[in-house]
């Protein structure tokens, strides 16, 4: 489960490294056709407690200190010039997933949905006066929940409303997640209206034993249906989410998930483990303890669906998705410009991301900002007048540096630490001295470092959280 998206919407890091490491990086994430079979070194590291590293520091370290006034200064600060990100989540479904870790809420009828379109719709209002002008915009993401079960006129609507508030570049990416099980031809027909260009599908897993199991039952031929329709209305670039680590899960059954998923030919996919954390999120209590694969089945599980789309032609990239050759995910890593957010993988450039909606998060220059989780609480903060934030992180140098490191680290399976550090200034050594893992890491096999220049091994990227956790300066400071 991300860090950052479980709350919301994460953000995009401020600087890339524009270094040796950047423009002649080596081949590690291109040259390997295949991902090694796991190991005892993976069976040590690969179920360790850590972050996604979507966002650094992580949603834990936020603080109430930070809150509207924060932000509103931050908004007006922002460069008229510069584009910006939207995200907009729409916490709202029609049925549970029982594996779900993310804050929805379940509803048959429209009336709540609309009452938080028309909160939702202020919000923008509010936040848009605070900008120095309509901000230009070329990358915007519907999260949620489920955000296409609102009527087809009604994102018809908010779209309307965002471009007044809003400049959009002609250029500009628009992504909706969909889950299959809701799609209409009338909602199809909305997002062709409204320029939709990518859509991001909910699958996890095709096997009908583990469909029943975690409460999220559709078939494939739901699935070709909406991939088919989406085509048919121009949108074009089509993301598949799959998941490994579920209940009365087995390689077999990744694999032939992965290979029903491959005939459809998404441009991209997402290949998540399942995160049990029944204490946190209380609809995982009702899947089976006893059922979940252990750690050594989980990284069998990711293996195969890694080796079964990288043999199907798809490119890995970073930790957990893969993409064709020719998408944008694809090119922005061979050009060393990968990002990586709460969302994941990403090749917006954009420094600066604006959530709207309950639990959202926004980056600008000076940190991050969340709105109010519960949406009771976000509609009431929203409806007297106000910003709806609830808290945020105010950055320090040091953190934009550890961050810069763990981003290259995420999306280039590489970090030259002297480089990334020389482009803030500063001298590189008590960056790599804190690193105190790195060491027991490198004695391991898990990377190679040579002058602080960083590399992951390729048979070992499903461990770089392990290796961009010691440059973590909140992780408890004990061995693993």
């Amino acid at each position: 489960m991300p860090d950052g998206k479980s709350m919301g919407m994460g953000s995009h890091l401020i600087q890339r490294e524009r270094t040796r490491g950047a423009s002649s990086r080596s081949d590690s994430t291109q040259k390997s056709s295949s991902i090694a079979r796991p190991t005892s070194v993976h069976a040590k590291y690969y179920d360790a407690r850590l972050p996604w590293y979507t966002i650094y520091p992580t949603v834990p370290e936020f603080s109430p200190a930070v809150g509207a006034k924060a932000y509103e200064k931050w908004l007006k600060g922002l460069p008229p010039e510069d584009a910006v990100s939207l995200y907009l989540h729409v916490p709202f479904c029609r049925s549970m997933c029982w594996y779900c870790g993310f804050p929805t809420s379940i509803t048959r009828r429209d009336a709540s949905i609309l009452n938080y379109l028309a909160v939702l719709r202020e919000e923008i209002r509010l936040v848009a006066e605070q900008a120095p002008q309509a901000l230009p915009v070329s990358d915007v993401h519907f999260g949620g929940g489920t955000p296409t079960i609102m009527p087809p006129a009604e994102f018809l609507a908010l779209m309307e409303f965002l471009r007044s508030r809003f400049t959009f570049k002609n250029t500009a990416s628009v992504a909706v997640e969909i889950d299959p099980r809701t799609f209409t031809t009338e909602m199809a027909e909305a997002l062709e209206t409204a320029e939709v260009n990518r859509a991001s599908l909910g699958v996890q897993s095709f096997d009908p034993i583990v469909q029943k199991v975690i409460n999220r039952v559709q078939s494939e031929a739901q699935v070709t249906a909406a991939v088919e329709n989406l085509r048919k209305h121009g949108v074009s670039r089509i993301n598949f989410d799959l998941m490994y680590g579920l209940p009365h899960q087995t390689v077999q059954s990744c694999v032939q998930s992965a290979t029903t998923a491959l005939a459809m030919r998404p441009d991209r996919l997402a290949v998540f483990g399942y995160a049990h954390v029944p204490s946190y999120r209380k609809n995982q209590r009702l899947i089976d303890e006893t059922a979940l694969p252990d750690v050594a089945a989980r990284a069998e599980q990711a293996a195969a669906v890694a080796n079964t789309l990288v043999a199907a032609g798809y490119c890995p990239i970073g930790l957990d998705h893969f993409a064709l050759p020719d998408d944008e995910l694809a090119l922005a890593q061979r050009a060393g410009r990968l990002r990586r957010n709460s969302l994941g993988y990403s090749a917006d450039t954009c420094q600066t991301v604006i959530g709207f909606g309950a639990s959202a998060i926004g980056r600008l220059g000076g940190g991050y900002v969340q709105n109010e989780v519960a949406q009771s609480s976000y509609s009431r903060q929203i409806a007297a007048g106000h910003l709806g934030t609830s808290r945020g992180y105010r950055l320090t140098n040091d953190d934009r540096v550890r961050a810069a490191i763990i981003e290259r680290l995420m999306c280039d399976l590489e970090a030259n630490v002297p480089a990334i550090c020389a482009a803030y200034g500063l001298d590189p050594t008590p960056f790599l001295n804190s690193a105190e893992r790195l060491g027991m890491l490198a004695e391991n096999g898990i990377v190679h470092i040579e002058k602080g220049l960083i590399r992951v091994r390729q048979e070992h990227r499903f461990l770089m959280r392990v290796v961009a956790a010691a440059f973590d300066a909140y992780l408890d400071r004990s061995p693993y």
